[in-house]
């Protein structure tokens, strides 16, 4: 059988050592300072707080490029010419590179594609899952592993919430007066990934430490998670009393099981410091 090796882009936020311990090869996406573009993932997400609160301005992001692609699949097939590549896409609708990956794959007959309809720890959550199917399932084949994949996407939950709506006003997905209302009030919207889409779907109110622990049990009951494990994504500045009151919270809910990873720069642009989110899968 065929080796059969994940692809996944920095959006995913898979870390180096998630990445490392699974197998899974990672692509690049990018951020831009005025005419400095760099890979995500390779500068500390300090610079882009940094940036903001000296310009006012946010940094940009973009999807991985076919010459990323390219690259990544022609180094990891040179080092593994028998095995196939399934590269689990970051959310299409909301970026470039899975459109990328096709045009990159068009003479590389062993690469397989799929949108995951996720990003951050949503398609953390898949990858990772996938991953652990193939190394319980070693003699698995492509089409069995693109069913499998499948699945997973199916039943693949996620939602964040900012902190505050900062970071959205600047980057244009909010306008003031929902700004300010929202810090008058102390708001905190929560978006959730639907069919690739971000979407606002409620309202909390309240301070952070209260309203994320009443997201953790009503996200777990909206969708009837599965309690085996909990994905949690952090951006710089989530304070360590909120987060032990999230572990709390989700141990309540009958969570065995939490894990935490931090978003990357891309993750840190959109949601601002200090936003928190969770992904998990629905029960089958």
């Amino acid at each position: 059988m065929k080796q059969i090796i994940l692809v996944a882009e920095t959006g995913s936020d898979v870390n180096a050592q998630l990445a490392a311990e699974y197998g899974v090869k990672i692509v690049p996406m990018h951020v831009s300072f005025d005419t400095e573009t760099l890979d995500d993932g390779e500068f500390p997400v300090e610079k882009i707080v940094d940036y903001y609160q000296s310009t006012g301005k946010l940094p940009k992001t973009s999807g991985s490029t076919p010459e990323d692609f390219e690259k990544a699949f022609d180094a990891i097939h040179a080092e593994y010419p028998d095995a196939h590549l399934l590269y689990l896409a970051y959310s299409a609708i909301t970026t470039c590179s899975m459109q990328s990956a096709v045009i990159a794959a068009e003479d590389r007959d062993y690469v397989t594609i799929i949108d995951t309809k996720q990003v951050s720890a949503g398609q953390c959550n898949i990858v990772i899952a996938m991953a652990e199917i193939l190394r319980d399932n070693p003699d698995m084949t492509i089409e069995e592993a693109v069913k499998a994949a499948e699945d997973l996407i199916s039943r693949a939950n996620m939602c964040f919430m900012p902190d505050n709506l900062e970071f959205l006003r600047a980057g244009g997905r909010v306008s003031n007066v929902a700004f300010l209302g929202a810090r008058i009030l102390n708001l905190h919207p929560v978006i959730e990934i639907l069919d690739g889409k971000l979407m606002a779907t409620k309202k909390y109110r309240g301070k952070m430490n209260k309203v994320a622990a009443q997201l953790v049990a009503d996200y777990a009951e909206k969708y009837d998670l599965d309690r085996e494990c909990l994905w949690l994504v952090y951006v710089i500045g989530f304070s360590d009393e909120v987060r032990a009151v999230v572990e709390n919270a989700a141990k309540e809910a009958g969570f065995k099981k939490t894990r935490w990873i931090q978003a990357g720069g891309v993750i840190t642009t959109h949601g601002g410091p200090a936003a928190f989110g969770l992904a998990g899968f629905s029960k089958k």
